[in-house]
């Protein structure tokens, strides 16, 4: 069997996701490749595709939340999005790569590749499998025709049926984080003498961040800051300008599994992956200034479910934090429900069900 694992770069979750999906699949010895599925449909293409989602992510998110809410209006209304419409112009050319490189099933964790291939359908017999990497069913994935549907949560099923999603096809084992994410682990030189609060900004850099961080960093002097800030540079700079003792700046890095993994409590925005991550290394943590739209969805998902606390800007984090600090009883809290909820073992259980539904075709 030989598996392409296709994902866009809008952002760093659906990619990471994807980069797991191959990892895992591979280390049980099966063939599998990941692609930018823009970079296989043309320039031209891929830049008017990811300059249309770029931009709605302009002024902290509030034109992709319009975007966002066209989309719900859009899945109401039974028209063909444009969406859809845009990436059906792909179907021939990815038809061709699949064939030449001789792939067997298609997996996709994002939302543009997975209606190439449901154009494609109508046409061909290419199997494929969608992955949502958020916690609610995004605009026009209805329009879209996979075999089975990886989603978050058992918990999120009635979501998605709700949405146009058969009930047959969805698979609530979870959003995949490789095995080796929990597992390979690197030390990291670091002092544990005090409390350790880890921040990530997201891939993509959003929120009042240097605000953020001057204000932690003032009224938490016994506490590390950790921030990460990806490929965030311009952040990056500006935070190493700040001179006290507790606070550690670190740009994009390998090892976020370690940060995680060596950090009390954690700040991130709410990503689907990076919250995910978060929850299989079973750390109390804090959804920060949600970009509107699907963010918002992964904040309260959480919040609601007792796995993890919200805050909407730089004062409810500061509360937020003290409160989190200072009672354990609630961080344990936070982590029995993120076991209870969240499989750790989600990457695992998607190579053992293609094992079983795919191998012997």
């Amino acid at each position: 069997m030989k598996i392409l694992v296709l994902s866009c770069s809008t952002g760093g979750g659906h990619n990471s996701c994807a980069k797991y999906i191959e990892s895992e699949f591979n280390s049980n010895n099966i063939e599998c490749h990941f692609q930018n599925y823009l970079q296989l449909i043309g320039e031209k293409r891929a830049n008017l595709i990811e300059k249309l989602y770029l931009d709605s992510t302009k002024g902290n998110g509030h034109v992709f939340q319009g975007v966002y809410k066209l989309g719900e209006l859009y899945n109401k209304s039974n028209i063909t999005s444009p969406v859809y419409l845009f990436n059906k112009l792909a179907k021939e050319k990815l038809y061709k790569y699949i064939k030449d490189n001789n792939y067997d099933l298609v997996i996709c964790t994002h939302l543009f590749p997975s209606m190439a291939l449901t154009a494609m359908k109508e046409e061909y017999n290419i199997p494929f499998i969608n992955v949502a990497t958020d916690y609610e069913c995004i605009p026009f994935w209805n329009e879209t025709n996979p075999d089975y549907f990886v989603i978050p949560s058992s918990l999120l099923k009635d979501e998605f049926i709700k949405k146009g999603i058969k009930e047959e096809i969805l698979l609530p084992i979870g959003i995949p984080v490789a095995t080796k994410f929990r597992k390979n682990i690197n030390k990291i030189d670091i002092q544990t003498d005090k409390d350790i609060v880890l921040l990530t900004s997201g891939s993509m850099g959003f929120g009042k961040m240097l605000e953020l961080v001057k204000r932690l960093v003032e009224e938490f002097k016994n506490t590390y800051f950790i921030v990460v800030c990806g490929n965030n540079n311009a952040l990056e700079e500006e935070l190493k300008k700040i001179k006290v003792k507790n606070l550690k700046v670190v740009g994009f890095t390998q090892d976020m599994n370690a940060y995680m993994k060596i950090s009390n409590v954690i700040i991130t925005k709410p990503g689907g992956l990076t919250t995910t991550e978060i929850a299989t290394l079973n750390k109390p943590f804090i959804h920060m200034m949600p970009i509107p739209g699907v963010e918002n969805y992964n904040a309260a998902f959480f919040a609601q479910n007792k796995m993890s606390l919200k805050a909407l800007n730089v004062d409810e984090v500061v509360s937020r934090l003290k409160e989190l600090l200072a009672n354990k009883e609630l961080q344990k809290e936070l982590i029995s429900n993120q076991k209870r909820l969240i499989n750790s073992n989600s990457a695992a259980d998607l190579v053992k069900f293609v094992k079983e539904k795919y191998n012997s075709k």
